[in-house]
């Protein structure tokens, strides 16, 4: 039972980072509602999520995890994102989001191949959110267990944009409405304390 905690908050964690408003969610939610290569926009999205998450916990993580003196330093960094990211997730709850699938759209398959991965690497956060954070916080977690705490960052983001690309054309009104970003914001703040109360107490213990 033990083993898939790690998972789960992997999970949490990478699903919190990946759910937010942003140009990236807008692009694939846009071009799932017109079925526009929509399956093959949420592959390479997924793909590239599940590339840097792995950089971050082989090269981040791993560097931590072999560093005594850098798993307190990391653990109370990661206690202190998380809880900044889910007092900014309860301000998005209380303030109501929307999300507007934007107008124009790619037509070509190359054309929207290059313009997903443009929007996803050229993203600085997405960086800091898989490689810096998620490297950092699976650092806290030994052998086979960082690896679960990956694993489960990555099954976030593939059941997230293939729940976007499926589903376009059902949740591009829901996503419209601010109170379905106030539920999932309001989840995400919660999930976020609750992976910094972890690490907090992680860090205590080291």
């Amino acid at each position: 039972m033990n083993s898939i905690i790690p998972y789960l908050q992997g999970f949490g964690t990478g699903a919190g980072l990946i759910i937010a408003i942003g140009a990236q969610n807008a692009f694939v939610l846009t071009q799932s509602i017109r079925r526009n290569h929509h399956l093959t926009i949420c592959l390479v999205c997924a793909i590239c999520d599940a590339v840097l998450i792995s950089l971050g916990v082989l090269g981040t993580g791993s560097l931590i995890a072999s560093n005594p003196m850098l798993l307190k330093p990391a653990a109370w960094g990661g206690a202190a994102f998380l809880a900044w990211y889910g007092f900014g997730s309860l301000r998005s709850a209380l303030k109501g989001g929307q999300l507007e699938a934007q107008e124009a759209a790619a037509t070509g398959l190359k054309s929207v191949i290059l313009l997903t991965l443009t929007i996803t690497l050229l993203n600085p956060h997405v960086y800091l959110d898989t490689v810096v954070m998620l490297g950092s916080i699976s650092g806290q977690y030994e052998g086979t267990e960082r690896y679960l705490f990956g694993l489960g960052a990555i099954s976030a983001s593939f059941i997230w944009f293939y729940t976007l690309g499926f589903g376009g054309r059902a949740l591009a009104p829901l996503f419209k409405k601010p109170v379905t970003w106030r539920v999932l914001d309001s989840a995400v703040c919660l999930t976020m304390w609750f992976v910094a109360w972890n690490l907090l107490e992680k860090a205590m213990n080291v």
